[in-house]
């Protein structure tokens, strides 16, 4: 059971969000409508994890994204969660480069909330500290032209692991969906890194490379 905070505007997505996860067994501990009320309530009730629209009151821009950055930097491994009514890969990058801490972060369309088994298991993987990307974010990033560097040194196989990467998925998960073997998928994953020039040092390199992969696509 996960205990959630969640912050959304809109009345009913928000109690139909609290109805899909009171019955998928985690409890939502706060159900808030606008940003302030979200730092508020993480504080008190310090949650497993928030979910949190990006547009909030009272400007209904950024507000919902903001705050959830300003909760990371104060409690560094909440793992955040958070809903976009549209395909922004701006927000998506300002997320993930902006976040500091361990824990899980995610960003995923409203339009998934629909489809709740993905969306639970979006919302397990980043409670289990993974970084989840929607997979309509990554269809209109690989859309876009690949030619420049560093994006345009992958070979289609390893644009296509680096995707299922951005979605959050495992080596073992990315095997399966793309039918090789995970030693295949290992393999892949360290041209990818060298190919983004990630240090090998780094602790979290799937994380730098769906940032690359973002940074990339949105500079576009």
């Amino acid at each position: 059971m996960l205990r959630v905070v969640l912050a959304e505007d809109a009345v009913l997505l928000r109690a139909g969000l609290t109805e899909i996860l009171d019955r998928s067994g985690h409890r939502v501990v706060a159900a808030v409508g606008d940003a302030r009320a979200l730092a508020a309530a993480v504080d008190e009730h310090r949650p497993d994890i928030v979910i949190t629209d990006v547009r909030m009151p009272p400007d209904f821009r950024d507000e919902g994204l903001r705050a959830a950055l300003e909760l990371r930097a104060r409690h560094r491994e909440l793992p955040v969660l958070v809903l976009s009514q549209y395909v922004a890969t701006a927000y998506a990058a300002q997320l993930l480069g902006g976040a500091p801490g361990g824990g899980g972060l995610g960003y995923v369309l409203k339009d998934r909330v629909g489809e709740v088994t993905e969306f639970l298991d979006a919302l397990r993987r980043v409670a289990d500290g993974q970084t989840v990307i929607d997979p309509e974010v990554v269809r209109v990033l690989l859309a876009h032209r690949t030619a420049e560097r560093p994006l345009g040194r992958l070979t289609p196989r390893e644009r296509e692991v680096l995707a299922l990467m951005a979605e959050g998925y495992n080596n073992q998960s990315i095997a399966a969906r793309l039918c090789v073997t995970e030693a295949s998928v290992v393999k892949h994953s360290g041209n990818i890194f060298m190919k983004l020039d990630l240090d090998p040092a780094e602790g979290n390199r799937r994380v730098l490379a769906v940032l690359a992969h973002l940074r990339g696509a949105a500079a576009r």
